[in-house]
């Protein structure tokens, strides 16, 4: 029987309220049901691994009451430390849009810092989005320069979700442009709604192990699609759906075909990256609350969630069990503005601001 143990990456969280609301729109604040009441997540990229491990960067939660939690700009790469070294190894990296003085991105593509939100609305309408640029680079390429070893690019990659109603909810995944390493070694243009490519030149992830592996004559099979199903993403235990669920994202599926010289094959290595995976879900019974002039979608009245919760990994475990560690990224965050915001609504006069 496979055993099942999930284990949270010690780290902690320094939450600021910036400011909160005064007495009058404290009357008018809700808090959500934590359990079983609207709420959405947004992750920029997590990694299943081999036999299996996981790698879950920092995943963003809607707040209990009227806010949003968003993704600090500061995680750039997976892996960025040796906790995630350890799970995802040093083969591979995965850029996340912002990059310093050397590009892993043709020629064009600008540095930019990701957008990845989860967010309650006013109307307790849970939405989420992640807009960034993605490139999986292959260290094993030997290049002199990061886009040397770039085999794949996702520019302009957006993925979005809003559960406005149990008959209303919408979901989008989309990119500009998807570039791929053709078999000449060169980044081209593969359209903009997926990828499936035969024997491209990507070595191994760094679990395999094997003396005899040709860097030549080893390839990779690569299918990027889109995320259509909750069980598609890779995420924690505490990344929740509901009674409907709207989820999207982009999907990478790679199969390694490891061999050695003689082109014999040695083994198959698996491995599954979903980017900007996100999702909403609302109880069956759900109502938005009215927009009360402001519109749907507008500027909620909590700030955003400040800080971070660091994550890490688990290497791919021989015997078959399966471990997860993970950043639980301001879900704490999220609940702590819910329960802020009940405590005005309870007391219904100013509460200073503290930070905890």
């Amino acid at each position: 029987m496979t055993r099942f143990v999930t284990k949270l990456a010690a780290a902690t969280a320094a939450v600021a309220l910036a400011s909160v609301p005064g007495p009058a729109s404290a009357q008018t604040t809700q808090a959500v049901d934590e359990k079983t009441g609207p709420v959405s997540f947004a992750n920029v990229a997590s990694v299943r691994i081999g036999n299996p491990g996981s790698l879950i960067t920092e995943t963003q939660r809607s707040p209990l009451s009227p806010g949003q939690s968003k993704l600090s700009p500061d995680r750039t790469v997976v892996p960025r430390d040796d906790g995630e070294r350890n799970t995802f190894g040093d083969k591979w990296d995965i850029n996340l849009g912002r990059y310093g003085a050397q590009s892993p991105y043709p020629a064009g593509i600008a540095s930019r810092d990701h957008n990845v939100l989860a967010a309650l609305q006013q109307t307790t309408v849970p939405t989420a989005s992640v807009e960034s640029n993605y490139a999986l680079i292959d260290n094993g390429h030997g290049g002199t320069k990061p886009a040397d070893n770039t085999v794949l690019v996702l520019e302009g990659a957006k993925s979005a979700v809003n559960c406005a109603a149990p008959g209303k909810t919408t979901s989008s995944t989309s990119v500009g442009k998807i570039w791929v390493r053709d078999e000449t070694g060169a980044l081209r243009p593969s359209g903009a709604s997926g990828v499936d490519v035969k024997g491209l030149k990507l070595g191994p992830p760094s679990f395999v192990k094997n003396e005899n592996l040709s860097k030549d004559k080893t390839t990779s099979d690569l299918t990027v699609s889109r995320v259509t199903a909750f069980d598609q993403l890779i995420r924690q235990s505490g990344w929740r759906d509901g009674d409907v669920t709207a989820v999207a994202g982009w999907k990478l599926d790679i199969v390694t075909h490891v061999r050695d010289a003689a082109n014999k094959d040695l083994r198959e290595a698996r491995t599954t990256i979903v980017l900007g995976g996100v999702s909403c879900a609302i109880p069956k019974n759900f109502v938005a609350k009215p927009a009360g002039g402001t519109g749907p979608g507008a500027a909620p009245e909590q700030p955003a969630v400040p800080g971070t919760v660091p994550a890490g990994g688990i290497p791919p475990q021989a015997d078959g069990s399966t471990r997860t560690v993970v950043g639980l990224g301001l879900l704490g965050g999220g609940i702590l503005i819910g329960a802020a915001a009940m405590l005005l609504h309870r007391r219904r006069k100013p509460v200073p601001a503290r930070e905890k």
